[in-house]
């Protein structure tokens, strides 16, 4: 909006109104005005302040969840590392119940599973079946699938595909179309001896899984032989198992077969004290702690000004929201874990600062702690649990939650409803200063109007007293001649 306040000196008055116009409204627009811009810096700091105080949390959920130092499927804490010669002949992972050692292994066969072929059908995809009942049946069980009219190869095939309880087993099915026509062609993902499939109760779809299928368009049966046990040997020791991950042959080994080895080229796997590893691990917990309580304290902690005089306050300084969070995060630092020999963080070597709040990781103490001691197979279980009681990472993800929930969730987070009442704050300055800026445009064009006002009545007195004092100059005049 254009300021109605005319610039200059009255033409009148010989005051100037302008400046006189604009002392006043800044005079009453003062204490306001300040009040606003206190108000909206502050806002806008714990704005600023939350949403870091979010990016840390967030940061620190990430590390501590399943995707991170808490996946089950690559333990962060296992007391032992199992290192192949060949990994990609035979890989290994060693668990806490494992035992230092080397183990020759010598795979003969890998475990197979069953897949099996119809007959072939002429009319390709789209070949009519006959309705009724389609019974799959593996490893002694039967699977019924109702055939219904008008079907096809490829409906079949969808329905097959479509069965839960199948896919549960891991049965599906595909078509396959060869010189002589397109077959169903039915697989399974379960491996071992005795899991072969065969087919009855629909002709043309009948296969016996335990012949191999021959040649021609009326030929059916298994494809690749019958499934077999994998065969293997470790230490001299022959032993079979239904599926190529092998779990219970050697105490806290897991092995997976991947490829026969060649003859008299045995595959050496050597297990460990994952001293190295455990270290990484735990040094990446007090990172991702320290980061938040290093975060905090920045947060809430005022600073001197560039002259070293005056202080200055942080983002949050006063606010109790990253105490609270602070708070939380320690508490499950001190709690007793479910270990047998090793219950608490102190014996790894980590304690909290009593100056920074941070953690600090002792070194030495850890490798005492994994050399001496033998600690390294408790450590899964004082940070994941023992599958009954929490680990330290669940714990701290239970007291942060409450903070984190975000926009969706049943019940809201604490960081997501300061941050709702800071933007409805902000919203509520914002209306404030537009009122203000309106009060202030109205004023002036009032102050405006009135010191015109009376400049232009200034002037007309100031004409009428020249006039008058013309008129008596004029008649003074008169006498005189």
């Amino acid at each position: 909006m254009a300021s109605p306040i005319l610039p200059g000196t009255g033409l009148g008055s010989g005051l100037d109104t302008g400046a006189i116009v604009k002392a006043l409204v800044a005079a009453d627009k003062a204490a306001k005005q300040g009040q606003i811009d206190r108000a909206t810096a502050s806002n806008s700091a714990s704005i600023s302040g939350i949403g870091t105080l979010q990016s840390l949390l967030s940061t620190f959920q990430s590390t501590l969840s399943v995707t991170g130092l808490g996946s089950s499927v690559n333990p962060s804490f296992a007391g032992f590392a199992a290192t192949s010669s060949d990994n990609k002949t035979v890989d290994a992972t060693a668990d806490n119940y494992a035992v230092a050692g080397k183990y020759t292994v010598e795979v003969s066969n890998l475990a197979t599973s069953s897949k099996v072929a119809s007959q072939a059908f002429a009319g390709g995809n789209t070949s009519a079946i006959p309705s009724g009942t389609l019974n799959i049946t593996q490893n002694g069980i039967n699977y019924p699938l109702t055939i219904g009219a008008n079907a096809t190869l490829q409906s079949v095939r969808d329905s097959i595909n479509a069965d839960s309880k199948m896919a549960m087993s891991g049965i599906s099915a595909n078509i396959v179309t060869d010189s002589f026509g397109s077959r169903l062609v039915i697989g399974s993902d379960k491996t071992g001896a005795g899991s072969d499939i065969s087919v009855s109760g629909i002709a043309g779809l009948e296969i016996d899984g335990t012949q191999s299928m021959g040649a021609g368009a009326a030929a059916s049966g298994n494809i690749g032989g019958l499934a077999k046990d994998a065969v293997f040997k470790i230490d001299g020791m022959q032993l079979t198992s239904k599926t190529n991950t092998v779990t219970q042959a050697v105490s806290g080994l897991k092995l997976n077969l991947l490829a026969p080895t060649q003859t008299d080229k045995p595959i050496t796997i050597t297990v460990a004290t994952n001293t190295e590893g455990l270290k990484t691990s735990i040094q990446k917990f007090v990172d991702a702690y320290n980061a938040v309580a290093n975060g905090i304290s920045t947060l809430t902690k005022p600073s001197l000004d560039d002259d070293g005089k005056l202080t200055v306050p942080a983002q949050l300084t006063g606010d109790a929201l990253p105490r609270s969070i602070l708070a939380a995060i320690r508490a499950p630092l001190s709690e007793v874990g479910a270990g047998d020999k090793l219950t608490v963080l102190a014996q790894l070597g980590i304690t909290t600062n009593q100056k920074t709040g941070a953690l600090d990781f002792d070194d030495k103490k850890f490798t005492a702690a994994m050399t001496d001691k033998k600690l390294g197979g408790e450590v899964q279980k004082l940070f994941s649990g023992d599958g009954t009681n929490p680990g330290l990472l669940d714990r701290m993800t239970s007291a942060i939650k409450p903070f984190t929930q975000g926009v969706g969730s049943m019940t809201e987070g604490i960081l997501t409803t300061r941050t709702k009442t800071l933007d409805i704050t902000k919203k509520k300055l914002s209306d404030q200063q537009d009122a203000l800026d309106r009060r202030v445009a109205t004023l002036t064009a009032v102050l405006t109007k009135k010191y015109n006002d009376m400049d232009t009545l200034v002037g007309k007195l100031k004409a009428t007293a020249s006039n008058i004092t013309s008129m008596f100059e004029a008649l003074n005049a008169q006498k005189k001649g």
